[in-house]
């Protein structure tokens, strides 16, 4: 029968005659933009948590070590532009990610599937890059939203599993690139899109190829309007459903994002009351230390900064800040220049207990033992009764509810 005769095959419906080498090449070409960015600002939010001091996770990374250096604390909204970036263009290239595998997912299920050395290296680096690649946004889109339901430390697997990425990435580079370009020089991809009447132009296809890149551009724009506001923050930060810790915590001036609550930190009023005091010290042997009450810390010089926390989930905050200079602290202790300041909480054991900073973070001028915040004393989630801001430092590191200091030189 003609009707039956004339009824589309399902393989050749699978085997989507949209799909094109040329297709898949403006899809490669974006993620080549894209792809170095996510790489660059997840290994440079490792280093911002300061490895040389053993306090990056993970900590034993053998020659996958990257080089230490001084975490710069200007711009002050560093960490927040580098990790909102690797959070939120992770997250905003998603369906362009799924569109590039749709479009040769063919190839990646062909048969046989190794015909020759060279191939076989090609097989493998698709391995790297694509299992990689998954295993990186499946694993950081539950880190960001806090479900650790697998059984492994997210940070060492996500470290290693980059690496794992970014080694079939550089791979799959050097073989597939020259055909990319080729390929993309062969046809103008303004010419596409400004086909405003293009038709589907094989048969059984659904759409034309200016619908399909519009249709990907979409969802990323979709995506994005979901992501940004965590970062950026004003209007957009409602529309941030995706915001692990939140859109709101109601009224007054401690109304913004926690990352850790007291509770959760097994930090009581008791221990924060009246009879919390400060110890400055100095690491140098025969040093005493400074004892300081909450009054006397309110007595001593205030300094007023406006500053960013950036979590590593992506989202963060600015607010503004009152409380004493680290480096007034330092000079109190005996230390005028240290090379490294430790910061310890009440807060005891974990990655919260503790934090080093280096000399530069210490003795910048906005870098503060925070006593207030917008104005009024800070709320105990916020770290009541003190706690540290510094410039451009990962969010986990501003250590809450401080009860010592120690400045070395």
């Amino acid at each position: 029968m003609p009707y039956m005769a004339d009824a589309p095959n399902p393989l050749a419906r699978f085997r989507s005659p949209l799909r094109s080498t040329w297709l898949t090449s403006v899809f490669g070409a974006v993620l080549l933009v894209a792809l170095p960015i996510v790489i660059l600002t997840g290994l440079l939010s490792y280093s911002a948590y300061g490895p040389q001091f053993g306090q990056a996770r993970p900590g034993a990374v053998g020659w996958l070590r990257l080089p230490f250096f001084d975490w710069p604390t200007n711009p002050a909204w560093l960490y927040q532009l580098t990790q909102g970036l690797h959070v939120g263009l992770g997250l905003i290239i998603v369906p362009l990610v799924i569109a590039k595998l749709w479009s040769v997912m063919p190839k990646l299920v062909e048969l046989p599937p190794v015909r020759s050395p060279a191939h076989a290296l090609e097989r493998l680096s698709l391995l790297a890059l694509v299992g990689g690649l998954l295993f990186e946004i499946v694993t950081g889109v539950l880190n960001i939203q806090y479900d650790y339901v697998f059984g492994f430390d997210f940070y060492a697997a996500h470290y290693f599993g980059a690496w794992v990425f970014i080694s079939g990435f550089l791979v799959h580079l050097g073989l597939k690139v020259p055909l990319m370009w080729r390929t993309l020089r062969s046809e103008s991809l303004m010419d596409v899109l400004r086909a405003r009447n293009e038709a589907p132009s094989r048969p059984h296809e659904t759409m034309s190829r200016r619908g399909a890149i519009g249709l990907v551009a979409a969802g990323m724009g979709f995506v994005a309007v979901l992501t940004v506001g965590q970062t950026v923050g004003g209007v957009l930060r409602k529309a941030a459903i995706l915001l692990p810790r939140g859109r709101s915590y109601g009224d007054g001036p401690n109304d913004f994002q926690i990352n850790r609550t007291a509770e959760a930190a097994g930090v009581t009023e008791e221990q924060t009351g009246a009879d919390w005091t400060l110890s400055v010290e100095s690491a140098s042997e025969n040093s005493e230390p400074v004892v300081l009450s909450r009054g006397r810390l309110l007595s001593m010089t205030q300094h007023t900064a406006e500053l960013p926390i950036a979590c590593v989930e992506g989202w963060s905050t600015t607010q503004s800040w009152t409380g004493v200079p680290l480096a007034e602290l330092a000079a109190l202790a005996g230390v005028p220049a240290p090379r490294s300041a430790e910061i310890i909480s009440i807060e005891q054991g974990g990655p919260f207990g503790r934090a080093v900073l280096q000399g530069n973070q210490a003795l910048h001028p906005d870098s503060l033992l925070a006593l207030k915040v917008n104005g009024v004393d800070l709320s105990l989630d916020h770290g009541y009764p003190a706690r540290v801001i510094v410039p451009a430092l990962p969010g986990v590191h501003n250590t809450k509810w401080v009860t010592r200091i120690v400045f070395r030189s």
